[in-house]
């Protein structure tokens, strides 16, 4: 009969183990491989990596001083608007990330604390 005991406790402490792995390891390569997706679909929009590529040439293949400044100009407003797109989203996700985390922590502590507390 102590058999059966031991299997059940043995299953729940693995159930439980497997429980915080998938939460907190698998969820991370998951989570953080579509937040890379989104970004690297956020960039066809955004042209970043082509914009700081192309920031010193002249803006429509205008070979002038004029064409040199406000291609410069452009591509760095550009730059700095995506740039903080590209801030604002990470933030957001790491941010919801974070809350992600403390689910189970916070679902524990609201189980187990005495009602005084809540």
């Amino acid at each position: 009969m102590t058999a059966v005991f031991v299997y059940i406790i043995r299953r729940l402490r693995y159930r439980i183990a497997e429980f915080f792995r998938h939460w907190y390891v698998k969820s991370v390569r998951m989570y953080f491989n579509f937040i890379l997706d989104c970004l690297a679909r956020l960039d066809y929009v955004l042209a970043w990596r082509i914009t700081a590529r192309h920031l010193f040439e002249p803006l429509y293949k205008d070979y002038s001083f004029v064409g040199y400044v406000l291609g410069f100009v452009f591509r760095s407003v550009r730059l700095l608007v995506a740039g903080m797109v590209y801030a604002a989203l990470f933030g957001v996700a790491l941010g919801s990330y974070f809350v992600w985390l403390l689910i189970p922590p916070l679902l524990l502590i609201l189980a187990f604390a005495p009602p005084l507390l809540l």
